[in-house]
């Protein structure tokens, strides 16, 4: 009787909780940094354990990059979210992923089932976790996000602003993101380098996202089913976006490749609807209530898309492709190639909108691609701006094949590097020809990073991982080669301005945490950041260094000079000299997981050389004042970095800003810290025999 009962008892515990067996089938490593290293049975399994993982090191972002997505930040943040809502209901249609969810073929609704049951059972197994608003995840949630970036929303440059006043919510927009000039120029930079110029002859591939500080975890997945990945992962998404497997690696950075096309929409209202004029005929818009709280809104779609924004008395229609069931296949799959051919094949299928990629594999090749998702238009039209919405002539035609688009494969100089510039300086002389392409597929400028990393690979003879990851971080400040000069022409004279002019001249504009001109100069940089004149050009905007020697010809000298005397101002008042270190400014501290950031001068920080990556240093690191502190604090730059050599077996080192672990209790919140501060990296356990050797916990979840 007892057996029966203890049997009975084990099926209803086995009813009630219906993950107990996929549970089983997947077994978590945790090495000395707290990676998690996960093994299941199937594809299926391991993205089960993946997202138990990441549950496990932050559920806090996993929930809240949902709670983006599907509208409703406003929900847990208040009113003032509520036009970036509608903003992002608009661009991103939550119907369509459902729809997306019922007629995915098996394999994926697999896949997708089990993302919504690793975060189910996690919050079943953890009743002490307090969902902000998402107690219950579903399946199609994924097919919101299609794509891994920080910044995967389309908008043809219309700015939530402009949809909130056409919509009546002008006084629900949140106040500006965005405090110093430089802290929007995130980006990232990914190198490869090809056989002639390896000392190993491997390829190598050089991984460093520049995003939000803790975006990004770091993980390694396995299945008995072919995957075998490792890399950075987005919180709350089961596919690996910048990585490498045992046959080739990818690193995305981002671009102005036009993906997305603004039209101006003659419109008119007729028996209480609205209709717009395309080709000589009156077509009605589509109408959509879309609800944000207690609120109702009355949205105005046509064929292209969305009306975001009204401009000189014109509606604001939007072409763009923000979320797609065939990009997320792509984002999967992409982690599952075996090769050049393979990984081209999967490429060629140009559904991810906001990635370049550099690419290196084990055979010894490398690549580019200048974006993916290129749409076909009239290339005798400016795309930077709004096109005339009466003709279909200016409708998109189509994708451009992938041999198409801007690339460049296995280029004479064995080496590629992108910094979320040109993509006509990627592999030095042997680059792509820009006029070989139409504008709109590669708009973007130069920046110094870009100009600094071509310097760096053009004078270099061979490099191991070592030799890379110096070059990764090069410290030199070379858009202060340009700016220096001119504020010591403008100080000239000044006698209050010589001591700190002395300071300036004897700089190498190198960073250091002892230099005292960095501080002033950096300081310096971002009061005359904004005077900078940033004029329109055909097809995009002019670039970062054009921008800064324009101004250092052409800049007044007496705002060089108030600028420089403001500074010295701030300084002396908040440490009693001008003469501050970039180190004792400059500093990395994790003290809470609170989503508004909180920094405290009294409690302890690491010193760190780096700064923006506006100024052409190839490691980013932008930090500012945060809640009135005195010292500067790290929000954004290198994330997970990563070097990788492509032999016959996968040899690679990583590094992760602060920590793997969101909980400030974890032995891994801040364990990378010094590590991160000095660009010192860890090894990565990629082979089991490696992961079992090193682990220091294992379990199922």
């Amino acid at each position: 009787m007892k057996k029966v009962f203890f049997f009975l008892f084990i099926s209803f515990l086995s009813l009630a909780n219906p993950y107990t067996d996929q549970a089983k089938r997947v077994t978590i490593y945790r090495d000395q940094w707290g990676i998690p290293h996960i093994y299941g049975k199937t594809d299926a399994d391991a993205v089960f354990g993946l997202l138990y993982a990441q549950c496990e090191d932050d559920f806090a972002r996993v929930e809240m990059n949902y709670i983006e997505k599907l509208g409703r930040m406003s929900e847990v943040k208040g009113e003032k979210e509520l036009a970036y809502d509608l903003y992002i209901k608009l661009l991103i249609d939550e119907k369509e992923a459902k729809e997306e969810y019922k007629t995915s073929p098996p394999w994926l609704k697999k896949l997708l089932n089990a993302y919504a049951d690793g975060i189910n059972y996690y919050l079943l197994k953890h009743p002490e976790v307090k969902p902000r608003l998402i107690t219950h995840f579903e399946p199609w949630f994924p097919l919101l996000w299609t794509d891994g970036s920080i910044g995967a929303i389309s908008t043809g440059d219309v700015t939530e602003q402009e949809t909130a006043h056409f919509y009546g919510l002008s006084s629900q927009v949140a106040s500006v993101k965005y405090q110093n000039p430089d802290e929007k120029l995130t980006g990232s930079n990914g190198f490869a380098v090809g056989p002639a110029l390896s000392t190993s002859g491997n390829s190598l591939l050089y991984i460093n996202p520049h995003v939000t500080f803790y975006f990004r975890p770091e993980v390694h997945v396995e299945s008995e089913e072919g995957l075998s990945v490792y890399g950075a992962v987005t919180w709350g998404q089961f596919f690996i976006y910048q990585g490498f497997n045992p046959y080739n690696g990818w690193m995305h950075t981002s671009s102005e490749v036009d993906v997305a096309d603004a039209y101006m929409e003659t419109t008119r209202s007729r028996e209480g609807q609205m209709e717009y004029l395309l080709d000589g005929k009156w077509i009605p818009f589509k109408t959509k209530w879309i609800t944000l709280g207690t609120r109702k809104i009355k949205t105005y779609y046509n064929h292209r898309g969305p009306v975001l924004a009204a401009r000189n008395g014109k509606w604001i229609s939007v072409r763009s492709y923000n979320r797609a069931r065939k990009s997320l296949v792509q984002s999967w799959l992409r982690t599952k190639t075996t090769g050049f051919a393979d990984f081209k094949r999967v490429m060629e299928m140009r559904a991810n909108t906001s990635n370049n990629t550099v690419y290196a594999d084990n055979k010894g090749n490398i690549a580019y691609w200048h974006g993916n998702y290129v749409p076909r238009r009239n290339p005798t039209l400016d795309w930077g701006i709004p096109q005339d919405g009466s003709t279909s002539k200016n409708d998109w035609r189509g994708l451009h094949n992938l041999d198409e688009i801007v690339h460049s494969y296995n280029p004479a100089s064995a080496w590629i590097q992108n910094c979320n510039s040109t993509a006509f300086t990627v592999a030095g002389p042997s680059s792509p020809l820009r006029a070989n392409y139409p504008v709109y597929m590669a708009p973007d400028g130069e920046n110094f990073r870009d100009r600094n990393a071509v310097r760096l690979f053009s004078k270099t003879s061979k490099l191991d991982l070592s030799g890379l990851i110096g070059l990764g971080y090069d410290r030199r400040l070379m858009a202060f080669e340009v700016l220096i000069p001119s504020l010591l022409e403008a100080i000239a004279g000044e006698a209050d301005l010589q001591e700190v002019a002395n300071e300036l001249k004897k700089w190498d504009y190198n960073a250091s945490v002892t230099s005292i001109a960095q501080t002033i100069a950096v300081r310096w940089g971002l009061k005359i950041m904004p005077k900078m004149t940033k004029t329109k050009q055909f097809g995009g905007e002019t670039d970062v260094v054009q921008n800064m020697e324009n101004y250092a010809k052409t800049g007044s000298r007496e705002e060089m000079r108030q600028a420089l005397r403001a500074v010295m101002k701030e300084l002396e008042s908040d440490f009693g000299t001008w003469r501050v270190a970039w180190g004792n400014l400059n500093r990395f501290q994790r003290i809470s997981n609170q989503e508004v950031l909180q920094m405290d001068d009294a409690q302890p920080s690491i010193p760190v050389p780096f700064t923006s990556s506006a100024w052409g240093q190839l490691p980013s690191y932008t930090s500012r004042s945060i809640q009135g502190t005195k010292k500067w604090y790290g929000v954004n730059g290198n994330s997970f970095i990563a070097a990788v050599e492509f032999g016959p077996k996968i040899k690679a080192y990583s590094l992760l800003a602060g920590g793997q672990n969101g909980s400030p209790s974890s032995p891994h919140f801040f364990d990378q810290g010094k590590m991160y501060a000095e660009g010192q990296f860890k090894e990565v356990y990629f082979y089991k025999s490696d992961v079992l050797k090193h682990a220091v916990s294992s379990y199922h979840p």
